[in-house]
């Protein structure tokens, strides 16, 4: 089994825009990881997204590039500041390779639950856009590789 994670593309401060859309640089950032990932062939299931507009749009991205089998979705328990527990039974649920586009605290939670079992632990730094796999093996998780958007764009 597959995870993929993606740390949402910069976003607009709240006081410029309460909505919180990509910038031009997030979205930028974000066509170009997409890009370099659906080269690599890499092949998702569905991508999930929190349903905050600079989630959704990072996940639009990156389906627009990857083409999900099972399209993209909003799925609750992926803000912010929520436990990681419900996302560790949404990707236990669907199975297969999923992508979850979302937000800090959260996505950092949820890898340290995963791997080491202990959310308040840091296992991954991340950063907007980025892709942080990871890989399931006899129940056990652990981070198989990271692509930035700077790596992205020395490869393209």
């Amino acid at each position: 089994m597959e995870l993929y994670l993606v740390q949402h593309g910069e976003a607009k401060p709240e006081s410029e825009d309460p909505s919180r859309p990509l910038t031009d640089k997030g979205r930028h950032e974000t066509e170009v990881v997409a890009s370099l990932a659906a080269r690599l062939g890499l092949r998702l299931n569905r991508i999930f997204h929190s349903g905050k507009l600079r989630a959704r749009q990072t996940a639009e991205i990156m389906a627009e590039h990857l083409k999900p089998s099972g399209g993209v979705s909003e799925a609750s328990g992926l803000a912010p500041l929520d436990s990681p527990e419900k996302a560790k039974e949404l990707i236990e649920a669907e199975g297969g390779a999923v992508m979850i586009c979302g937000h800090l605290p959260h996505l950092s939670r949820l890898v340290a639950l995963l791997t080491v079992g202990d959310p308040e632990k840091t296992v991954v730094k991340f950063r907007y856009s980025a892709i942080v796999a990871l890989t399931r093996e006899e129940n056990k998780w652990a981070v198989s590789w990271m692509l930035t958007p700077e790596q992205a764009k020395q490869l393209l």
